[in-house]
């Protein structure tokens, strides 16, 4: 009896390892097929993305600007329906075509502030067309990219840098403090009265000193409908939005229809007929008018924002310099920017700790502390000049967030000299007008 059954495990061992020997490979495909997928759509991404010529446009403001902050809201409107354009199911996969990325970036080249749009090529006359339609006097035109004349492996013996990403505190849905909570406007442009946020950032920029240099990095990509890839899931933002300000607003659920087992469990267990539906009880107020000024001021941020367009976003900014002139007080100034479109109730924006040029000395013991930095410093340096996302090439939206129109024009806008009189600001002097009409022409 012991034989036979020694016998038998002997026969499964003997079966199951030829089994193995034969068809080892068969899980592989299955295994290596995500890999696959990352993979070719890179290599494909990569050629689409290669053959995409890239302008740097840079602004120069108006001398006065006396529109109201709803025409930059207006610009980033028509860039949206000028930059949107979604690939089908091949142009994804076989062509690598992806939404196309604008960069707005503010920058002080030791201590003259600058402002850019930096787009590609076959974008720039729509682009264009947007700022125009609302600033008609400002003046735009390509240059050279600005981070090719630094050294291109900093930190280095002789340049020193900090920078971080930026991230929100809480949910996306929850919107930024915007222009409207900014400033107060009259019924003439000219009476306008502005705290501008821009005005901080523009004179902070001016006051450093040859050597000097702060870049701020704002990637804005057109999005429709949203995904929430952070959570896992694949829900809408706009579902996610008015779900949450039902729930703040306290308005009361759908009912979800009922199956027939549910319905036919009620009639036995509780007596109820089927397709009978239960009195609503009828509150002498609405929901909304037992809400909170705080509570109500959520329920309308949350609204507003998922009403306008909105862009996939990510925001960083480096401070570099010489390491005689180097001043590390000086990431104060956009960390002070930033920080002025807080609000305890709404939304914030943050450093991102997971990106920060900055490790914590008990980390690890101390023993690799110096290098991480530098990895770290280096990392973000290189992100910055190639314009990647934070966690490029990895297919994540971590470190990413989404703005709508309102909230991009709050951050990026043209600022007149009464806001903004940073005396080193690059601006248009004159007036561009018509020739007259009695000027003779060439034949």
């Amino acid at each position: 009896m012991e034989l036979q059954i020694t016998h038998i495990i002997n026969n499964v061992i003997a079966t199951l390892w030829e089994a193995l020997n034969n068809w080892w490979w068969l899980p592989l495909p299955l295994l290596a097929w995500r890999p696959f997928l990352f993979l070719w759509r890179w290599w494909r991404w990569e050629s689409w993305q290669s053959a995409q010529k890239k302008v740097l446009l840079e602004i120069k403001m108006p001398k006065e600007v006396l529109k109201p902050l709803k025409s930059m809201e207006q610009v980033f409107s028509a860039i949206w329906g000028n930059v949107f354009d979604p690939p089908d199911w091949s142009e994804y996969w076989f062509e690598g075509k992806d939404l196309d990325t604008i960069q707005l970036e503010m920058a002080s080249l030791g201590g003259e502030p600058h402002l850019f749009v930096r787009c590609t090529e076959g974008r720039r006359n729509a682009i264009e067309s947007s700022i125009y339609s609302q600033y008609p006097e400002a003046e735009i035109s390509i240059t050279d990219d600005y981070t090719k004349y630094v050294p291109q492996d900093i930190p280095n013996k002789d340049w020193e840098m900090w920078g971080t990403d930026y991230i929100f505190s809480k949910p996306e849905v929850y919107p930024l403090k915007t222009y409207s909570k900014f400033f107060e406007e009259t019924e003439s442009a000219k009476e306008e009265k502005r705290i501008d946020p821009l005005a901080t950032l523009l004179e902070g920029m001016a006051k450093l000193g040859p050597g000097e240099q702060l870049w701020i990095q704002i990637a804005a990509t057109p999005v429709l409908s949203v995904k929430d890839l952070k959570k896992g899931g694949y829900e809408d933002f706009v579902a996610e939005g008015r779900k949450i300000a039902d729930k703040l607003a306290k308005r009361p659920e759908k009912l979800k229809s009922k199956s027939i087992l549910t319905e036919a469990f009620e009639e036995v267990a509780y007596g109820k007929m089927p397709g009978t539906v239960e009195e609503e009880k009828v509150e002498m107020f609405p929901p909304e008018m037992r809400l909170t000024p705080g509570e109500r001021d959520i329920v309308e941020g949350v609204e507003g924002k998922i009403a306008k367009r909105c862009f996939f976003c990510y925001i960083r900014f480096i401070y570099l310099a010489k390491r005689d002139v180097y001043f590390g007080g000086t990431k104060g100034i956009p960390f002070g920017f930033f920080n002025q479109f807080a609000t305890e109730n709404l939304n914030a924006l943050r450093p991102w700790s997971r990106q920060l040029t900055k490790v914590k000395r008990h980390s690890w013991l101390g023993i690799f502390r110096l290098r991480r930095i530098f990895l770290r410093k280096r990392r973000l340096f290189l992100r910055y000049i190639r314009r990647m996302s934070p966690l490029f090439p990895k297919p994540s939206k971590e470190g990413t967030f989404i703005l709508n129109t309102e909230e991009l024009a709050t951050i990026f806008h043209f600022p007149g000299r009464v806001v903004a009189p940073a005396p080193f600001v690059s601006r248009v002097e004159s007036k561009r007008g018509e020739a007259p009409p009695g000027l003779p022409m060439e034949e």
